[in-house]
C-alpha cells in the first residue's frame, strides 16, 4: 500500500487546523454545516450532471484504488515474462497456455492464450493495442472526473458566500451580528478552494499517476508477449523490457535475474 495520498491529505488539513490554533481562532468557526453542505452537494451534482451516471459510479468506486495506490513492480513483471520465455524456447509456444490458466493477470492471460492459439503476431498486436487503450481510457476518465469536481468547487464555494452575504445585508440593522455573519460567510468559499485543491485535484491526479504506470507495465506485457511470440531469447528480453522502465525503478538484481534463466537453457542445450 502507498500511503503517499492518505499522508499528504491529512498533512494539508493539519495546516490549516493549526494555522488557526496559531491564530487564536477556533476549529468550530469553519465547520459550519450549511456551507460544508452546499459546497459538498452542490459540486458532486454539477460533476454528476456533466457526465453519465456510470462515470459518477466507476468514480468513486475508484477511490479506494486510490487510497491503495498498489502497482505492480515492473521487474516482477519482467522476470515473470523472462521464465515464461525460457519456457517458449525449450517447451514450444503451446506449453503457454498452462501459463494463461495460471496468471491472474487478464491482459496477460489473454495474450498467452492467443500466442498457444496460434493467433497472428500483427492480429495479435492489434488485439492488445486495442485492450490496452480501453483499459487505460477507463481508469483515466475516473481521474478526469475529480478534476472536473476541482474546477467546480471553488465556484460553488464563491455561490455560497454571495448567498450568505446577501442575507447579512438584509440584517444591517443588527450591527452587532454582522462581524460573524460576514465571517461565516466565506466559510463557503473556503470550503470550495479547500475542498478542490486539498480532495479531488489531488485524488484526480494520483488516480491520473496509476493509469500511467499501469498502461508502462500493460506496454511492457504486450512487447514481452509478441517477442515471446517471435523466439527471442530470455536473456535479450530482459534487457529489452529493462531499457524500457526508468533505473530507480529496477532494483540492482535485475541483470542478474533475467539473465539466469537463459543461462540455464544454455546449459540443458549443452
Amino acid at each position: 500500500m502507498d500511503i503517499s495520498l492518505l499522508v499528504g491529505v491529512l498533512l494539508a488539513f493539519g495546516s490549516v487546523v493549526s494555522m488557526v490554533i496559531l491564530e487564536g481562532g477556533r476549529i468550530e468557526s469553519l465547520l459550519l454545516p450549511a456551507p460544508m453542505v452546499l459546497v459538498f452537494g452542490a459540486t458532486i451534482a454539477v460533476g454528476f450532471a456533466s457526465g453519465k451516471l456510470r462515470d459518477t459510479l466507476r468514480a468513486f468506486g475508484s477511490i479506494p484504488r486510490a487510497i491503495v495506490g498498489r502497482t505492480r513492480p515492473p521487474q516482477q513483471i519482467i522476470e515473470q515474462l523472462v521464465g515464461i520465455a525460457d519456457k517458449a524456447r525449450r517447451e514450444g509456444l503451446l506449453s503457454l497456455e498452462d501459463d494463461a490458466a495460471k496468471t491472474d493477470d487478464p491482459f496477460l492471460k489473454n495474450a498467452l492464450q492467443n500466442i498457444a492459439d496460434g493467433t497472428d503476431s500483427e492480429e495479435l498486436r492489434e488485439l492488445l493495442e486495442s485492450e490496452l487503450h480501453t483499459q487505460i481510457a477507463d481508469m483515466k476518465l475516473s481521474a478526469k472526473f475529480f478534476k472536473t469536481l476541482g474546477g467546480y468547487a471553488p465556484t460553488i464555494g464563491i455561490v455560497g458566500t454571495v448567498v450568505s452575504l446577501t442575507h447579512v445585508l438584509e440584517n444591517l440593522s443588527e450591527p452587532e451580528t454582522l462581524g460573524h455573519s460576514i465571517a461565516a460567510a466565506f466559510v463557503a468559499t473556503l470550503w470550495g478552494l479547500v475542498s478542490a485543491n486539498f480532495l479531488w485535484l489531488p485524488l484526480g491526479d494520483r488516480l491520473g499517476r496509476l493509469a500511467q504506470l499501469e498502461e508502462e507495465n500493460l506496454n511492457l506485457i504486450l512487447e514481452g508477449v509478441l517477442a515471446i511470440q517471435n523466439g527471442i531469447q530470455s536473456r535479450l528480453l530482459g534487457e529489452r523490457l529493462s531499457a524500457m522502465v526508468p533505473a530507480h525503478m529496477l532494483s540492482k538484481t535485475e541483470s542478474k535475474t533475467t539473465a539466469k534463466p537463459d543461462a540455464d537453457a544454455r546449459s540443458k542445450q549443452d
